[in-house]
């Protein structure tokens, strides 16, 4: 069916066309999975980059998101008419692999709050926040390629919600100055003694101390979830492995910046790429590095 085909080559340019510290739909990943992936990574980063149109106004940035909630609930229904691209090819792996549409109104959910919500008031709110924005996709990578067991989709939460963290802790001057948001709770500013003009200026000497616990926190949770890879078989538990690695790997960054270079953004070298995929082969090389970074983490942050 060409209008199908055309559909998944779209979705796969677009995944191709963005960076990522993170693998996606990348060339680990067995064949009959590249395609379904980048259609989720396609939904995802285009309803994404609706939240985040700052020149646009409130009110059409949630229409363009429910207009994605209409289409989606159309294919919910077996009654999706349209023409978009996306939503061609979702609505084909959705039905292929059986995948339940409330983990992309999760999605949307998040997202139509990235419109209306800029401030978090604890840690509680963005955990809740990272469990619709971030964990769904660890989710539906996994019913992707199994039947995941309870403990393996907890193991995925953690993970997902990691990175999530890790990537509000990279853009934290940009999400305030392009975005005017902060995911940094508001409880934990005030408890630390930092204001938002700290924040805007830059004063990471001031925020060194918060960032350290948040950090810590974020370690747990990686430490939480990292044997997820070595327990799916195939090329797909490689592809977790080496998500995995890559956000420990920008944790380690994080933590290893002196409290000048908080505000700096860490990224992956393609060396790095092509040695975390190296190191990933190996359940064995894999957890020892893994290890060996959070250690390093703890002792640094001791």
């Amino acid at each position: 069916m060409p209008e199908l085909e055309h559909a998944y080559q779209f979705c796969q340019r677009l995944a191709k066309s963005h960076y990522e510290n993170f693998p996606v739909a990348s060339v680990l990943l067995p064949k009959r999975l590249r395609r379904p992936i980048s259609v989720i990574y396609a939904f995802a980063r285009t309803a994404d980059d609706f939240a985040d149109e700052g020149d646009i106004s409130q009110q059409h940035r949630l229409g363009q998101l429910d207009a994605y909630s209409d289409a989606l609930q159309a294919i919910t229904n077996n009654n999706y008419q349209g023409n978009h691209p996306i939503f061609i090819a979702l609505t084909d792996i959705i039905e292929k692999h059986q995948l339940p549409t409330s983990l992309f109104n999760d999605l949307l959910s998040a997202f139509k709050q990235d419109v209306v919500k800029n401030r978090y008031a604890n840690f509680e709110e963005v955990l809740d926040y990272c469990k619709r924005s971030a964990n769904p996709v660890g989710r539906l990578l996994l019913l992707l390629s199994s039947e995941p067991s309870k403990q393996q989709l907890q193991q995925s939460d953690a993970i997902c919600t990691a990175l999530q963290l890790i990537n509000f802790y990279q853009d934290i001057l940009q999400d305030l100055t392009e975005s005017n948001r902060i995911y940094l709770p508001i409880d934990e500013l005030k408890q630390f003694g930092v204001s938002e003009q700290q924040l805007a200026h830059s004063r990471t000497a001031d925020l060194a101390p918060l960032l350290r616990s948040h950090y810590k926190r974020t370690q747990q949770l990686m430490a939480a979830g990292i044997k997820l890879g070595t327990t799916v078989k195939g090329r797909i538990g490689w592809e977790i492995r080496a998500m995995t690695l890559g956000g420990v790997t920008t944790l380690n960054k994080l933590i290893s910046q002196h409290d000048t270079e908080l505000f700096n953004r860490p990224r992956l070298s393609k060396i790095e790429f092509i040695k975390i995929a190296l190191i990933s082969c190996s359940t064995r090389f894999y957890l020892y590095s893994a290890d060996k970074l959070l250690n390093n983490y703890s002792k640094k942050s001791s």
